[in-house]
């Protein structure tokens, strides 16, 4: 597509015209697609980062710059959505090696290792049901987000905040004792 048609499709955005965002969807759908597919998010697809990055091309589309290609404009505003969005959910990521829930845990004594697996279970059991079995899932059966949000028929975002917030209260009773 030609600058001059985007710029005028980007005035009538800044006008508030919806039709314009509609076009502006449909020809550069394909090409945003493909470049949020670069991206690994566990929690969002790339059609999710499409979506959101249109939605706030329409909340903000009065400081879009005429003067500015279109492309420039959005491809910023993607990456820029998809670079935060990552690091939250890097926060919610917990390394598998912290914490093993495995009885063959590797220790130098048997006896201690088997305390630890104790001590691990009972903080386990104070955990809300729900949130046990979503840790367990993921960190026993070594299931991946998506899977557990459709067997809970819940969002993967929901999931990792379930996860986050059981390692962090196994991280705050490990240190306590």
């Amino acid at each position: 597509m030609k600058h001059e048609d985007t710029f005028f499709l980007v005035r009538a955005l800044k006008s508030g015209d919806r039709a314009s965002l509609e076009r502006l969807y449909k020809l550069y759908y394909s090409k945003l697609y493909w470049f949020c597919k670069q991206f690994r998010s566990t929690t969002l697809e790339p059609d999710d980062f499409v979506q959101q990055t249109f939605l706030r091309l329409w909340e903000k589309r009065d400081q879009l710059k005429e003067d500015v290609l279109f492309d420039k404009q959005m491809f910023f505003i993607c990456k820029n959505m998809i670079l935060n969005h990552l690091k939250r959910e890097k926060k919610f990521e917990v390394p598998d090696q912290k914490y093993t829930l495995k009885a063959e845990e590797e220790t130098e004594d048997p006896e201690e290792g088997n305390l630890k697996l104790k001590k691990l279970n009972s903080l386990l059991q104070k955990l809300p049901k729900k949130r046990k079995e979503i840790f367990l899932l993921h960190k026993r059966e070594n299931l991946t987000y998506e899977e557990i949000a459709v067997f809970f028929s819940i969002s993967k975002k929901t999931i990792a905040q379930h996860i986050y917030l059981a390692n962090d209260f196994l991280k705050k009773e490990i240190r306590k004792n």
